[in-house]
């Protein structure tokens, strides 16, 4: 690889998910090709010097971790051999894999050679400055929190996401989105700090405005847990500015979501299902007759937009901090 320190290597589990490499592999290829760019004076397995045709500098670099005989034959499968050549795509070898149905205990026990702990592990020895993983949500937890640790004074880690907004311009990050399916107050004053943080850099705003889920805005309702939570935010330096209600996470009123892991896993899945109703609803309309599928051969440009911002597919996938 060369000196070049806006890098981002990116460790992917390899054989996480339901259908492992035979998705993640091909997904890391196309990805790649849409980066393009070169290294200079890399050099493949063989010792030679090999560049990419494109001009413009690498910006990422994977690896993918799993046993090597199925990504291997996948890369080769999927155009992806000159990846490797210039360095742009790396194979580590991990024997395990943590099934779905794994408990997490176990997985942290008994397979600390699964492709998700080697890609947790080259994220802590800096080998990689991110790892990805389709696999087992409790697992990943529990392995990221034993080899990574949590910084001091913040007690767990939490899954964020970033959803989209009624103001197309705006999007709103929440969390926890189901690693701690019960929080304390303290925990949710320290999810609403990670949050703020990661919306100061995302998005470039000072002071992100954060909101606490809720069965309703005032003060009186909301469990004792909720409550305490809200003195705590009220009392910190962020820019709190109460609780949010349930048909408010996408009005674009706040920045941040704050929430525990059971809230909002179910919070999340329930706008997951009501956007593909839509989206299935609208499309069996306008197959009724001639007539609706004429307009919606007119409407195809508005649809697509719509799509583009409603389909729970494109919003897929968390952060876990």
């Amino acid at each position: 690889m060369n000196d070049n320190k806006q890098i981002i290597t990116i460790a992917i589990d390899a054989m996480g998910g339901d259908a492992g490499p035979a998705v993640t592999v091909p997904a890391a290829i196309t990805f790649l090709k849409k980066q393009g760019g070169k290294i200079s004076a890399s050099k493949n397995t063989a010792g030679s010097n090999a560049v990419s045709s494109t001009d413009q500098p690498i910006q990422h670099k994977i690896i993918l971790v799993g046993i090597e005989e199925q990504i291997d034959s996948l890369i080769q499968q999927y155009g992806g051999a000159q990846m490797l050549a210039r360095g742009q795509l790396e194979v580590h070898a991990a024997s395990q894999v943590v099934e779905m149905h794994e408990a997490p205990a176990l997985a942290l026990k008994k397979k600390k050679d699964s492709s998700m702990r080697v890609a947790v592990n080259l994220v802590k020895d800096g080998s990689a400055q991110a790892c990805v993983s389709a696999g087992n949500t409790g697992a990943l937890m529990a392995t990221a929190s034993f080899v990574l640790r949590t910084i001091p004074g913040i007690k767990r880690p939490a899954i964020i996401s970033t959803l989209p907004c009624r103001d197309s311009s705006k999007t709103v990050h929440m969390l926890d989105l189901g690693a701690n399916v019960d929080s304390t107050p303290e925990m949710l004053l320290q999810f609403a700090i990670m949050g703020s943080v990661i919306t100061r850099f995302v998005d470039r705003k000072e002071k992100p405005a954060v909101g606490l889920l809720n069965v309703g805005a005032e003060e009186i309702k909301g469990s004792e847990k909720v409550k305490k939570a809200s003195l705590l935010l009220g009392e910190s330096k962020l820019n709190y500015v109460g609780y949010i209600e349930g048909d408010q996470i996408l009005s674009s009123k706040v920045d941040v979501i704050v929430c525990d892991g059971f809230e909002g896993n179910v919070a999340l899945k329930a706008s997951e299902g009501t956007a593909s109703m839509i989206l299935g609803v609208l499309k069996e309309e306008f197959k009724r007759n001639w007539l609706t599928r004429f307009l919606a051969l007119l409407c195809t440009p508005i649809f697509s937009r719509m799509r583009m911002r409603l389909d729970p597919r494109r919003h897929n996938g968390a952060s876990l901090i």
